[in-house]
């Protein structure tokens, strides 16, 4: 391979919409919305229902903990498409693909390789991390592909002759987005790691280039900084109580062990093995002189191990937070098939390669088998869950199996396209009968209670001495749900007629009121299984009409 691909620009770019497409966008609403989503649509339908957009708020009450942008992204659509999780969903997926998108702008501005570009761009769009983030109506993608825009043009302005404000003033306005999407998690989590590297490898000097620079941070600031602004002029008490709550999150909520991120390769999914070969071949291969653009990956090593480090000294420590440690692991892997590419490898370079490789091939071999158990179960249709993925699958098979081991020696170029299209095949044919395996089947959601001509515009209470309502019941239901104290005999009678939704019977909570109950259902919102860990029994509750007498 040359050092710069001849394949059309127009062309790769396509490729990559195409990969993205499928990632984030085919069968993204095979899942229904989990806590986070529930809490996060809910708040964009009352910035709907209320008009009011500025001063967010969950089932009625004040929801400060997260910053603005994405909800009003959620309520322009919520307002275009009412109650449309895939449409929710595919803002993440547009998230996703920009991220993905800023990716390939960086590394091909750092390194002029075109298709080393387009190679760390397609992986990221297959890790398993983004693809499940980039599917779900969540706001971890959103500050995550502002900050890469924001280091795209910070690069950019650096490493450009002469002043570059227009690339210093976009770098502010996309951290001040960043900012506005999910607070200063994306500044520790991603740009910081990212300045260490910068510095270390390139050492940037600022001369020539203070005046936009200090015009960049006053930038970020006020975007980052006027709706926080705005709350603690106008809810002073509640702004501070939250601030104090979030910070707090970070030392006492879901604390697990530094080590905990060490299996962070996971999260790289059907990369995870490349995402581990290209890190211990980073420190081999300065035993070997390569004429590479090097830089780029001490850089996305370095960019890398920083990350870790960082997220691993917060003791607050979920999956899903690794993330940003994906952006700089594709650069990893990328540059690792690259170089396999366009070099001699050694006997021991091509065996790893090949066990690398392998590894990819007998899955694909085997997918069918697990399909079969699908279709078996009555998960998935005969034909195109089974037939057709089947024979896709093994046409993959043989092409990895001839890439490594044909007449014409390894062939990396195999490896890299055989692993993506195992990813895009498993998206396409098999995410939605997957999902069947974990969704319950026995689901009686309240989404159910919409469309019932008895209860229009009746408000929806939970006893006040049960647990807060949680948000999935919220969100289903499509309107608040607020508390309500049962014994006291004129809030009840004052709030007739009315729907309930309790642990209990109504005729048990009510049994010393003169009113009349009508049993509605049992619903049950889980959408895991009964038999799986994850099962929450707050997720099963009765519903009665309650009237006077």
């Amino acid at each position: 391979m040359t050092r710069d691909t001849k394949i059309p620009l127009s062309f790769l770019y396509i490729i990559i919409l195409l990969v993205c497409f499928v990632s984030f966008f085919v069968h993204n609403d095979a899942v229904p919305a989990d806590l986070m989503e529930s809490r996060n649509l809910v708040t964009a339908r009352e910035m709907v229902n209320t008009g009011n957009y500025l001063i967010p708020t969950m089932n009625g009450e004040l929801r400060l903990e997260k910053p603005p942008l994405p909800t009003w992204i959620a309520a322009g659509i919520e307002h275009a498409f009412p109650h449309n999780l895939a449409a929710q969903r595919a803002a993440a997926g547009i998230a996703a693909t920009l991220m993905v998108f800023f990716l390939f702008l960086l590394v091909r501005t750092i390194t002029g390789e075109t298709f080393l570009a387009f190679m760390a761009a397609v992986v990221l769009a297959t890790c398993y991390n983004p693809v499940m983030m980039g599917r779900n109506a969540t706001w971890d993608i959103y500050c995550h592909a502002f900050m890469l825009g924001a280091i795209y043009f910070i690069w950019g302005a650096f490493k450009s002759e002469g002043k570059q404000w227009s690339k210093f003033l976009l770098a502010g306005l996309f951290m001040g987005l960043s900012f506005l999407s999910k607070g200063p998690v994306s500044f520790y989590a991603l740009l910081l790691p990212f300045l260490i590297g910068f510095i270390i490898v390139e050492k940037p000097s600022l001369k020539g280039k203070v005046a936009p620079f200090i015009v960049m941070i006053v930038l970020t600031l006020i975007v980052s900084f006027w709706w926080p602004a705005y709350i603690a002029a106008f809810h002073p008490e509640t702004g501070s109580a939250v601030a104090a709550k979030e910070s707090g999150a970070w030392i006492s909520h879901n604390v697990r062990p530094l080590w905990y991120y060490w299996q962070f390769p996971a999260e790289a999914g059907i990369w995870a093995l490349f995402w581990v070969t290209s890190l211990f071949y980073y420190f081999y291969s300065f035993r070997k002189k390569i004429a590479e653009p090097r830089n780029i990956f001490r850089l996305s090593v370095i960019w890398t191990l920083a990350a870790l480090i960082l997220l691993s000294l917060i003791p607050e420590k979920k999956p899903r937070y690794l993330l940003p440690m994906l952006i700089p692991g594709a650069i990893n892997i990328a540059y690792y098939l690259g170089y396999s590419m366009r070099n001699a490898m050694s006997k021991g370079e091509k065996t790893l390669l090949r066990i690398n490789g392998t590894l990819i091939a007998v899955v694909s071999l085997l997918m069918p088998v697990g399909i079969y158990f699908l279709a078996k179960n009555g998960h998935a249709d005969w034909f195109s869950h089974l037939v057709l993925p089947s024979l896709i699958f093994w046409a993959i098979a043989i092409y990895l199996f001839v890439g490594l081991y044909g007449k014409k020696g390894i062939l990396p170029e195999r490896v890299f396209f055989g692993t993506v299209l195992v990813m895009m095949s498993f998206i396409l044919f098999c995410y939605e009968p997957t999902t069947r395996l974990f969704v319950n089947e026995n689901r009686y959601s309240l989404n159910a209670l919409r469309d019932n001509p008895d209860l229009q515009g009746l408000p929806f209470y939970y006893p006040a001495e049960e647990e807060a309502i949680r948000m999935e019941w919220v969100y289903e239901a499509g309107r608040n749900i607020t508390p309500i104290d049962l014994k006291n005999d004129s809030a009840v009678y004052a709030a007739l007629p009315f729907v309930l939704v309790s642990e209990k019977p109504a005729p048990v909570l009510l049994e010393n009121l003169e009113v009349t109950t009508e049993y509605i259902g049992t619903f049950d919102n889980n959408w895991r299984k009964t038999d799986s860990h994850r099962y929450n029994k707050d997720l099963v509750k009765e519903v009665y009409l309650v009237k006077k007498k």
